[in-house]
């Protein structure tokens, strides 16, 4: 009994049981990650696949044509019942019908049944009757002649664009010259005849180039607008579709296995370079994923120098005292504070306080239009850093305490100054820990939405924030988030039914940019910590 309880003894003494309880919440951690990724990559994966379509023949009502989506018990448990995406929204008013097993007579998928991807209203399932129009006379009525009747209207479209940029261009020098004139009138100086005339001259140059841009690509659109296609719906309906608003047409009906999977990664690819359609409920996420990986750059561009500079300071040339002591506590409690606070102090201190201090003192011409009094990409980076910058001095701290004071004893010993100790000791041992504050930063950065909503992001950003015009770069813009497309297409969709693959494709979308980044910090990390620590530290 003895050698029982002093087996006991030492078994609870040498912390076995907090061994085994560590292990256990790790595990469970990694399982709930694991499945967290599971259900989104499930949900998320299969958007694109060309599933089959079938004409479901009903017994009391017309036909439907209809992608089955699940199948599940009714609510009176009866039976079963299927839920299928029957598109045609601008016919139905509805994407999705639920219909009961017991009403369906049979189903059938039917070989001539074509698919729309369409610009606007979602979806379009039904047969092709008829083509009108140019690049249609020749074209057979069959899925091969409408893709070659949109292969031409493609090759119109891309000549619109073209006009588009120009036009784009042109409204840029006119709203240049408006400035300029706004500035003139400003500044209230003595009239120079020959500048105003000249600026008179050039404004109204450009005027005609912008009228004449506009009438010819109104003249255009028209023309391309006349191709167009009569389908037919299960039940005979008909809808004329204009060519210029189909997206892409297929038949998944007839696609084999390997059409498919082709079909599938070129909608991935469209996925990461493609423009938003629909709302931002279907199309690409480019903007989305530009500007949330340019959120987190200039975001760590101003959170890493800051944090690692007020570590070195608290840790290295700081005396302690009660003033320091506060500021660490101050430091630890701002990292628990909710990040919409840190996103009304943004809108307060950066926007209505330094921007409306900038418009008015570089451009007071321009009000009460704001330029930086505004949300943009500058100010919310700005409050993203002061919501990360807590970590990487905690961080950045912790691997400055942990370095033996030997170390730096043995460079004092040699000569050094504090600051070569400083710059050639600390600072590159402690690059790991400071690496690692980065990655909780980002990681951190790349997830928060409601600070963004009130300091820069929208639902559909007018432009980039890097384009080809002066000074390329412009940090006052607006822009588009993956976290906020999430959170709009998921609860502000007129159409949630409809928009619910999206937000797991795109929160797929935005793990995957948090662990590339990760991923890469990480390395970075490992090589710094093969290259500068040794010893036992």
């Amino acid at each position: 009994m003895k050698n029982r309880n002093e087996a006991l003894d030492s078994y609870w003494r040498i912390g076995e049981p907090m061994v085994w309880i560590s292990a256990t919440a790790l595990a469970l951690t990694l399982l709930s990650a694991a499945t967290l990724l599971i259900v989104i990559m499930v949900n998320g994966l299969g958007v694109f696949w060309p599933s089959d379509i079938e004409k479901v023949h009903l017994k009391d009502r017309p036909p439907v044509f209809g992608q089955l989506i699940r199948t599940e018990e009714n609510a009176e448990k009866t039976g079963l019942r299927r839920q299928y995406k029957i598109a045609n929204r601008d016919l139905y008013g509805l994407d999705f019908r639920w219909i009961d097993e017991s009403q369906i007579d049979e189903t059938q998928r039917p070989a001539d049944l074509i698919v729309l991807e369409r610009v606007e209203h979602g979806d379009f399932y039904g047969r092709l009757k008829t083509m009108t129009g140019p690049h249609t006379e020749t074209s057979a009525v069959d899925l091969a002649g409408l893709n070659s009747a949109l292969e031409k209207t493609t090759v119109e479209l891309d000549q619109l664009s073209e006009l588009e940029d120009k036009l784009s261009d042109a409204s840029y020098r006119l709203e240049q010259l408006r400035l300029k004139q706004l500035k003139l009138d400003y500044d209230n100086a003595p009239v120079d005849t020959a500048a105003q005339s000249q600026l008179q001259r050039d404004k109204a140059e450009l005027d005609r180039e912008f009228g004449a841009l506009i009438t010819l690509q109104t003249r255009r659109l028209a023309e391309v607008r006349k191709a167009k296609a009569i389908f037919v719906d299960a039940a005979g309906q008909e809808k004329e579709i204009s060519l210029v608003d189909i997206f892409q047409a297929y038949a998944p009906n007839t696609m084999s296995t390997g059409d498919k999977v082709v079909f599938y990664l070129h909608k991935l690819a469209e996925l990461f370079i493609g423009e938003p359609r629909e709302s931002n409920t279907e199309g690409g996420l480019f903007p989305a994923i530009f500007g949330t990986v340019m959120l987190i750059f200039v975001m760590s561009l101003f959170s890493f120098p800051l944090g690692v500079i007020a570590a070195i300071y608290l840790r290295e040339y700081a005396k302690e005292g009660v003033v320091v002591r506060i500021v660490r506590i101050a430091v630890n409690n701002l990292a628990g504070i909710p990040s919409i606070v840190y996103g009304i102090f943004g809108l307060g201190f950066f926007v209505y306080g330094i921007g409306h201090g900038i418009d008015m003192l570089f451009f007071p011409e321009r009000t009460p239009t704001p330029t930086f009094g505004t949300g943009g990409l500058l100010w919310a980076s700005l409050t993203l850093a002061l919501l990360t910058v807590p970590v990487v001095i905690v961080s950045t701290e912790e691997a400055l305490g942990a370095i033996p004071r030997e170390m730096r004893e043995g460079s004092y010993a040699l000569g050094a100054t504090k600051f070569q100790t400083l710059y050639r000791v600390l600072l590159p041992m402690t690059s790991p820990g400071i690496m690692t504050g980065l990655i909780l930063a980002m990681a951190r950065a790349a997830g928060e939405v409601a600070p963004l909503m009130i300091t820069g992001v929208v639902k559909l950003a007018p432009a980039l924030p890097i384009d080809g015009n002066f000074p390329f770069l412009h940090l006052d813009r607006k822009f588009m988030h993956l976290g906020f497309h999430i959170y709009d297409i998921g609860f502000q969709s007129p159409n949630v039914e409809a928009a619910k693959p999206m937000v797991f494709v795109t929160t797929l979308l935005l793990v995957l940019i948090v662990l590339l980044m990760s991923s890469v910090a990480i390395g970075l990390r490992n090589r710094m910590k093969k290259r500068y620590t040794f010893g036992t530290f």
